[in-house]
């Protein structure tokens, strides 16, 4: 059996869609009352959006229902079809704790509950049942103000048990005058001893070259080998590893065919930058993690030798993978992976 390490899923948007309604139905009929049934929400909820942006206000439906309550329900889930239907050994877990909190409460209020976000999500994804390694990367985010950011990466270097890196989302074209901010951000996570990634160069517009350097993996990158294929030979000394989400792009209207990323595998893998192929979304999405390696090798992206190199590049970039070595990948398992994986009925009675 092959195993996989994701390391760019975001709790926001983890929940597929019948795990979502579900807990729709059964405790805020005000939001499944919206749609007719299921198949309008799924029709909604899957759907390509036009821009990152309008893609990104997905995350705050979710956002709204993963209270400290409910949280435990969306991770045991979550946890559960990583390992039955993906074959996960390794997840990193990335959201903004502040996000979670009551938004009745204050500022102040809302930086001390996070610490019990942490706390909820990291006991939650221990599951003896399904022993996946999994840890939590704590996400800055463009549209909160510095005190906040600060606190969420000041919490991050507090939890080395459940946190292993920060990062900064929100979409990159956001982060505008902020680039300094954000710098000194990172430099006091790396001072605190915290791994660190960060979305950008995903979008034309999100191309912030002065967050490069204070980057251990770069969220999404694309763009680099894209638009800036003269920047792959530093990322390359610098060790840094790309996070490509390969239908992401499709979603968000930034790619038009899957077919554009094979620049993006040639130019590093000629340059000699890895990459890990992930999710981002999954629940959005409506797959699985071994479905977007078999699409890209069934679009001829890459090959069946590429497929291997990403998949032992994915462990080898995790920021808390125990092992010296990855799992045994053998070349026959690749051949069994398994077709597109929606959440069919069979799978609900499993989820729910």
């Amino acid at each position: 059996m092959s195993l996989y390490a994701e390391l760019h899923r975001h709790l926001g948007g983890s929940v597929v869609p019948r795990v979502l309604w579900r807990y729709f139905e059964r405790n805020r009929p005000d939001l499944s009352g919206q749609f007719a049934d299921y198949l309008a929400f799924e029709e909604f909820y899957t759907r390509p959006r036009n821009t990152l942006a309008e893609y990104l206000e997905l995350h705050t439906l979710v956002e709204s229902v993963q209270t400290h309550e409910a949280l435990p329900y969306f991770i045991y889930r979550l946890i559960r079809g990583a390992y039955i239907f993906e074959n996960l050994a390794y997840l990193e877990l990335r959201y903004t704790p502040y996000l979670r909190t009551p938004e009745h409460l204050s500022q102040t209020q809302r930086i001390e509950a996070m610490a019990e976000i942490v706390e909820v999500v990291g006991r939650a994804s221990v599951q003896p049942a399904y022993p996946i390694v999994t840890k939590q990367i704590l996400c800055m985010h463009s549209k909160l103000p510095d005190e906040v950011n600060r606190a969420i990466v000041e919490l991050a270097g507090q939890y080395p048990e459940y946190v292993c890196a920060v990062d900064v989302a929100g979409g990159d074209a956001k982060y505008g005058d902020r680039i300094d901010e954000f710098t000194q951000l990172y430099q006091r996570a790396r001072d605190l001893g915290l791994k660190t990634t960060g979305h950008v160069y995903e979008t034309a517009e999100g191309c912030h070259p002065q967050l490069l350097p204070y980057l251990m993996r770069i969220g999404h990158g694309i763009q680099i080998p894209l638009q800036h294929p003269e920047l792959l030979r530093d990322v390359a000394a610098r060790g840094q590893c790309l996070e490509v989400c390969p239908t992401t792009y499709l979603k968000t209207g930034t790619l038009q065919d899957i077919h554009q990323l094979k620049v993006v595998f040639d130019r590093c893998f000629e340059a000699g930058v890895d990459i890990a192929i992930c999710t981002d979304n999954a629940g959005l999405h409506n797959v699985r993690l071994p479905f977007e390696y078999e699409s890209l090798l069934t679009h001829d992206v890459i090959g069946f030798s590429e497929l291997q190199v990403c998949q032992e590049a994915a462990f080898r970039h995790a920021f808390a993978w125990p092992h010296r070595q990855p799992p045994a990948v053998l070349l026959t398992d690749v051949l069994q992976m398994p077709s597109p994986v929606h959440s069919t009925d069979s799978e609900v009675l499993a989820l729910s």
